[in-house]
């Protein structure tokens, strides 16, 4: 299998930079990325005690971020030259992070809105994520062939997704009940019998099914009764700052010279590794 990360950089190198900052570096010094997540959304990121597979020291923390979104930083930092710095926030708080200049950019399986559009600039996609939904095997929703056999559903996904705002009021008569703060916590409502179905993208409902065996993942895509979603909602990307157009550009060269076929290949290997406690 290909691999994208050679080795696991080094975090908060001594006298290292913030990008952000406009400050030029010397030639002795080594710039830093430093890149905001969750690490807690398998299989885009997630935490774990150890620095098993190549995953990075989580800044401020003897804990360690892997998945996706790190796989994906690590292969930026490796092209660029920079080392690597993980910065664990809640979902609600990676934007502002970005706008304030606290971190440089954040990996955390953003979608491309307009809304976000309009605080932050995105990169290229660095994954393409198709809308599934997530019920119990034996839910009287696990044969739905469509979102119209979901009528009735009581649902709920996660906080300010497309999930939960565009996707979940297309059901007819839905009870949908309060959004997740995350999406280990939107799994944990469906396995507790809280709700009778997720929707999700399809690399978190992939990674669901292993942790949940007793899950059915219900992929609609190429049916004329599908989830009714843009381009930009299924596009991931990565956000920075408005303007700091020299890291735009840089991570943009390194996502160009990358394929589908790699981004599918690397989702796989991150989904092969989550560990199965993150969705407990």
């Amino acid at each position: 299998m290909k691999r994208y990360v050679k080795a696991a950089v080094s975090a908060g190198c001594a006298g290292a930079l913030v990008l952000g900052t406009g400050v030029m570096a010397s030639a002795e010094e080594t710039k830093t990325l430093k890149v905001a997540m969750e690490c807690g959304y398998a299989p885009y990121n997630w935490t774990q005690p150890t620095d098993e597979n190549g995953a990075v020291p989580i800044a401020d923390s003897s804990e360690y971020a892997y998945g996706y979104d790190v796989m994906m930083a690590q292969h930026i930092c490796e092209e660029l030259g920079y080392d690597l710095e993980i910065v664990k926030l809640d979902w609600d708080s990676l934007v502002p992070a970005v706008v304030s200049g606290t971190v440089d950019c954040v990996i955390a399986g953003q979608s491309i809105t307009s809304e976000r559009l309009e605080v932050v600039d995105f990169t290229v996609p660095y994954y393409y994520a198709s809308i599934i939904t997530l019920t119990k095997s034996d839910s009287e929703y696990a044969q739905a062939k469509g979102v119209a056999d979901l009528a009735g559903a009581t649902c709920t996904s996660q906080l300010n997704t497309v999930w939960y705002d565009v996707c979940l009021p297309q059901i007819e008569d839905a009870n949908i009940l309060p959004a997740q703060d995350s999406a280990p916590a939107m799994l944990v409502a469906l396995d507790a019998d809280k709700c009778d179905l997720v929707v999700t993208d399809m690399p978190t409902g992939m990674a669901a099914v292993v942790a949940y065996p007793d899950l059915t993942l219900l992929d609609f895509s190429g049916t004329e009764d599908d989830f009714e979603v843009s381009e930009e909602e299924i596009n991931i990307g990565i956000s920075l700052q408005k303007g700091n157009t020299e890291l735009l550009d840089a991570i943009n060269g390194v996502l160009e010279e990358m394929t589908p076929e790699d981004y599918e290949e690397m989702m796989n290997e991150a989904i092969s590794v989550q560990p199965l406690s993150d969705a407990e």
